[in-house]
């Protein structure tokens, strides 16, 4: 088995040659010895056959290349490939089929995750959350690689030979359109039938009540995090969704109608184009010219003449020109401050300790403080209870108690004195 360190470091100082080889494999699966050889004096010319024989048993030796089972072949490791085409934006296009199973896989999680929410469960809920969290990961990270996939697919067809048949230079983009996108826009529809949108939607909806019952009830706040970050990863999904499946068919759909003029000028484009896409501007001129010098854009920039202010003073003197005043607006006395919101909490916090023990904290601080705004009582409840000045006991029933403005249906907390003090 490989050492993950040293295939890491292997694949850090042979990365040219596995770069240029896991190119390779979308046209060959499995190499000679003597085809590695030849890649490695290609990536790295400087060296001589001692050097390269070198390159090519740390390549072995770390993992990174491997024997083909029952053949004298050799092959790219496959999560070294996964890494390299990820990296290198070289990934074949996905199926959509894959993106709907992890769909539906998300209705199960968000199912999961109602049923703990109900039930309590906080082991429950945590593993639907990771779930979820893994589902959105692996679907965003498809989403991604698609649509390099399709826009690798787009520019192959835009840059191939200009004298073969249309139909013949844009199968592979017909039948992306047909085989992908098709099936994408119907899963993405807003209507009854897609079930991208009301899958996660339904997740959101999940993810957020969860998020309200339990900072209502009290909770970790790295449970309430959790909850809140993999609710952040719902809606950037979606987002990401509705961008990728745009993009897609904005690339294909002038392709599919055969509307854009194909000439020898708009191949080379694309095929320069996506060589930049790839490996960025620096790699792609030094490499293709040995120059390292690269295209700019330059910005003309216009000359224009305006009076300074001295020509202006003389030009106003010379007509007696007299500015005239302008009254600006008075200062405006701000509303006062209402002080029905403000109360003492040390006084509260001793009052509350000489009525222990007390059966509803709610209650009890609607007892004693009518005046006070429903928002303002709730944020006391909840600061009250996490205070280690009492020992605080969770109702098994709930209740519903009626404020100023709003009924709060909750689980009330008993306050008691605390142990040690009991004792004394």
């Amino acid at each position: 088995m490989a050492s993950p360190k040293h295939l890491t470091r292997t694949l850090y100082e042979q990365w040219e040659t596995v770069e240029a080889l896991v190119r390779a494999t979308r046209e060959m699966p499995a190499f000679s010895e003597e085809q590695v050889l030849s890649a490695i004096r290609q990536a790295q010319p400087a060296l001589d056959d001692v050097q390269v024989r070198e390159a090519l048993r740390r390549l072995f030796g770390s993992g990174v290349m491997e024997t083909q089972s029952r053949s004298e072949s050799f092959v790219v490791n496959a999560h070294v490939l996964e890494f390299v085409r990820g990296l290198t934006y070289e990934h074949e296009l996905g199926l959509s089929s894959v993106i709907q199973a992890r769909i539906e896989a998300i209705r199960g999680a968000t199912e999961t995750l109602t049923a703990g929410i109900e039930a309590g469960d906080t082991g429950q809920q945590t593993q639907a959350i990771n779930q979820l969290s893994t589902l959105f990961r692996d679907i965003a990270r498809q989403l991604e690689q698609d649509r390099h996939a399709i826009a690798e697919l787009a520019e192959q067809a835009k840059s191939a030979d200009t004298r073969a048949p249309i139909a013949k230079r844009y199968k592979s983009v017909l039948d992306a359109y047909d085989q992908y996108v098709e099936p994408m826009n119907e899963m993405m529809d807003s209507g009854p039938s897609g079930i991208f949108y009301h899958h996660l939607a339904a997740a959101e909806d999940a993810l957020d009540l969860g998020y309200n019952r339990l900072n209502t009830k009290g909770a970790l706040y790295s449970h309430l995090n959790r909850l809140r970050h993999v609710g952040y990863q719902a809606k950037e999904l979606r987002r990401l969704g509705r961008i990728t499946a745009q993009q897609c068919a904005e690339i294909l759909l002038p392709l599919r109608e055969e509307a854009r003029q194909h000439n020898n000028l708009s191949s080379a484009i694309s095929r320069l184009l996506g060589q930049v896409r790839k490996k960025g501007l620096n790699r792609t001129f030094r490499k293709r010219q040995d120059q390292s010098w690269l295209p700019v854009w330059r910005v003309n920039q216009s000359r224009s003449v305006s009076v300074g202010d001295e020509i202006k003073t003389i030009m106003a003197e010379a007509r007696n020109f007299e500015p005239s005043e302008r009254e600006f607006p008075g200062e405006v006395d701000a509303a006062p401050i209402t002080i029905a919101e403000w109360i003492d909490e040390e006084q509260l916090r001793q009052q509350l300790l000489k009525d222990l023990p007390v059966g509803n904290l709610l209650e009890w601080l609607k007892h004693h403080y009518p005046s006070l705004p429903d928002q303002v009582l709730l944020r006391l409840y909840h600061d009250l209870a996490r205070e280690d000045l009492w020992e605080m006991e969770l109702e098994a029933q709930p209740t519903i108690s009626a404020l100023s403005l709003i009924s709060v249906h909750y689980w009330p907390y008993r306050l008691t004195q605390p142990v040690n003090k009991t004792r004394e």
